[in-house]
């Protein structure tokens, strides 16, 4: 598939999406390259008069820097008891609706604007769905930096192989928004049982998350190529 046809799908699922949010309510606003496009259309519409009174908690220092940019108002996760809705994307989806993020290195803010969301809406294209969690994309798990090689170790002996993920653009590892570092792992033969496994990762001493989002998701939109033409679908939970 094309760049070109993917970022299409990934502009129409985004401006669907949008269409969801009404005057007043508290926004998650979510990371990643479809988020992006969400945000910005967000925006214009709160610049044209057409969305009022809209406040955004933003995922990621990215996302805060774009919605900054753009005029969105923002508070901070701490300043909100509750979120009316919550946009982000996905690295996989399975066809129960449970996740795969943290490709970007911000699941862990992810997880708790969406935990705290009435509803949680996932934009992704048709490229992020997979019949099992794990197969194609590394499952990241954020942990202290001084604890990095004990977790490895102990991830091994529950059946996966991790890596550290190391930096495009600069010299050494990734290093989160709160200052941790991210091991992606591996388990053979994919993830089976996500919510058990979600809990078994966190469990382990030096663990701050992992990128299983489990039983959150209310709705998923795939945009899609159809006879040549882009469209948007609302996937159906198995």
């Amino acid at each position: 598939m094309s760049l070109d046809l993917q970022n299409q799908m990934k502009q129409a699922v985004a401006e669907v999406a949008v269409e969801q949010i009404q005057d007043g309510m508290t926004l998650g606003l979510g990371s990643g390259s479809t988020a992006a496009l969400m945000i910005r259309s967000l925006g214009k519409k709160l610049a044209s008069g057409s969305l009022k009174d809209v406040v955004g908690v933003t995922t990621s220092f990215q996302g805060e820097v774009l919605a900054s940019e753009l005029g969105i108002p923002l508070k901070t996760l701490s300043a909100v008891d509750q979120i009316d809705l919550a946009i982000d994307g996905a690295d996989e989806v399975d066809p129960a609706f449970q996740l795969i993020k943290g490709g970007g290195a911000c699941h862990v803010q992810e997880k708790l604007v969406a935990s705290l969301a009435k509803r949680f809406v996932v934009v992704v294209d048709s490229t992020k769905l997979v019949d099992k969690l794990n197969l194609g994309f590394l499952l990241p798990v954020e942990v202290l930096p001084s604890a990095w090689r004990q977790v490895s170790k102990a991830l091994k002996e529950i059946g996966g192989s991790s890596e550290l993920r190391m930096a495009k653009c600069k010299a050494g590892p990734v290093i989160t928004d709160q200052g941790n570092l991210v091991l992606d792992l591996r388990i053979k033969d994919g993830i089976s049982d996500p919510k058990s496994l979600e809990s078994q990762i966190n469990n382990i001493p030096g663990v701050l998350e992992n990128g299983l989002f489990v039983n959150l998701t209310h709705q998923v939109l795939v945009g899609e190529i159809n006879n040549g033409q882009v469209a948007v679908r609302e996937l159906k939970k198995m």
